[in-house]
């Protein structure tokens, strides 16, 4: 079988195993990281000796799962039988609970070359199925697979402030750097006597009519879990101090506004 990535802070692990603390950016994140995500029923659990479990967390079991596909949410067809690893916590007794029969979903990537064997895209992403909670990773993966999709960030590229002709008026325009290429800006408008303004578009067109985000969406989860705390230093390319800092200022107004991306577990490395 392939090597899990253990999941090495107890809590977190058991917070993944309950799906009703999982935030959007919970399943988000083990989505995107995921190459098919599907439901199975457990058919057989062993525990792996402790020389088998290599970083293993104190409080922690090691599972050889063999389980049934009941259904492929996304990803490639899988066979009748799926076999993986994975990390559960200990009960109160310090026994492994009893998975026989429990329905999961499962976040995971094919093994080349192994039928019949997938790896979790973390130790901890055998989540306890419920309608609910495949209802909402249904929702995230439609968003996802969508051509119009928010595509991945991965920083800052460049921040602008154009003052206005009045007063307290101009607007700050953000362009990020995304994984491919693909055009995603920010915009901060500000007017005498108002409040600020922001919006984000998807087009190569810095838009003044653009929106923000609603919260829990693909596109909210894309900046509120990949954007720096603060403008990078050197990100600016506005003139004057003055136009440094309000676009510093603009730049933090949207961080506030997209607010805190709150998760219950470990983010996934992809």
């Amino acid at each position: 079988m392939a090597r899990q990535q253990p999941i090495r802070d107890v809590d977190s692990a058991i917070s993944a195993g309950a799906s009703a603390t999982l935030t959007y950016a919970d399943i988000a994140s083990m989505a995107d990281a995921a190459e098919a995500v599907l439901r199975v029923q457990v058919k057989k659990a062993s525990r792996l000796k402790p020389e088998q479990a290599p970083g293993l967390a104190p409080g922690m079991a090691r599972l050889l799962v063999e389980a049934r596909t009941q259904t492929v949410l996304s990803g490639p067809a899988m066979g009748e039988t799926v076999r993986y690893l994975a990390d559960v916590p200990l009960d109160a007794k310090g026994k492994v609970p009893k998975l026989s029969k429990a329905v999961m979903l499962l976040f995971a990537r094919t093994v080349p070359g192994r039928p019949g064997e997938i790896s979790l895209v973390d130790a901890g992403a055998q989540i306890a199925w419920s309608g609910e909670t495949e209802m909402r990773t249904r929702a995230i993966l439609t968003e996802m697979l969508s051509p119009d999709a928010a595509p991945r960030i991965k920083g800052v590229r460049e921040v602008l402030f154009v003052p206005g002709n009045l007063i307290g008026e101009g607007e700050t325009q953000v362009f990020l750097q995304t994984e491919n290429n693909a055009p995603v800006s920010l915009s901060v408008v500000r007017r005498p006597g108002m409040e600020r303004t922001w919006g984000v578009s998807l087009s190569e067109i810095v838009d003044q009519a653009s929106r923000p985000p609603a919260r829990d969406t693909l596109t909210w989860y894309r900046l509120a879990c990949s954007l720096p705390a603060t403008m990078p230093a050197g990100a600016s390319l506005s003139g004057s101090a003055a136009q440094v800092r309000a676009a510093a200022e603009d730049y933090a107004f949207v961080i506030a506004q997209l607010g805190e991306c709150s998760r219950s577990r470990p983010a996934v490395a992809r």
